[in-house]
């Protein structure tokens, strides 16, 4: 079974989405291969990102309304995620932190990376715009700090982030998260686990 997930590292209920989707895969013993597809909701950030708080500010209206958001978030959240939206560095361009889940895809490595990189910034408040920053995320994932440095000041990986775009537009994804099971089942948004439950056994 195939598991297409667009999803954003910059975007809170795409972290929650993704323990709720591991946590449905682990009730129901399901193997899956999971597919990453790259989705910026904030492409036209620039390269260095943007400091948080006038971010926030612009996006949601006022700290006091951003702060009410994230205390709704952190409830459907639950336990299983620790967010500190208070310790956010910035809002980062998100496509070195997607080129290195594309890595982490090569080699089916997916979940690893992506709770690396959603705890680093979510609950850590670390700068997914800084090379070092990403390289220790990596590397906490497993993967090599050197191998991981020189395919990060390669384009590798470049391409692919803009075409997922495109491909996230063909399909009508406005929003995300976004998973696409055994290539015919939608689902939109974090999902409650039962609901992903049903649509993995169903294609089981």
């Amino acid at each position: 079974m195939t598991i297409d997930i667009f999803a954003d590292i910059a975007c809170p209920w795409c972290y929650v989405g993704e323990h709720r989707l591991a946590e449905a895969l682990r009730r129901t013993g399901v193997e899956a291969e999971l597919r990453w597809w790259p989705f910026q909701l904030q492409p036209d950030i620039p390269a260095e990102g943007l400091p948080w708080e006038p971010f926030a500010k612009a996006k949601f209206g006022g700290m006091d309304r951003a702060r009410a958001a994230y205390g709704h978030l952190e409830q459907a959240a639950g336990d299983a995620i620790r967010f500190d939206f208070d310790n956010l560095a910035s809002a980062p361009n998100t496509t070195d932190a997607h080129r290195l889940m594309l890595l982490a895809q090569t080699q089916q490595r997916i979940p690893e990376m992506a709770e690396s990189l959603f705890a680093g910034y979510f609950t850590e408040g670390r700068n997914l715009n800084d090379i070092d920053t990403l390289v220790h995320l990596a590397e906490r994932a497993g993967f090599p700090g050197e191998g991981v440095r020189a395919f990060l000041a390669s384009d590798d990986g470049k391409g692919e982030v803009e075409h997922s775009q495109q491909v996230a537009q063909q399909y009508g994804i406005q929003g995300v998260p976004f998973y696409i099971i055994a290539g015919e089942r939608p689902l939109s948004g974090a999902q409650p686990v039962e609901a992903f439950e049903a649509a993995l056994v169903r294609f089981a």
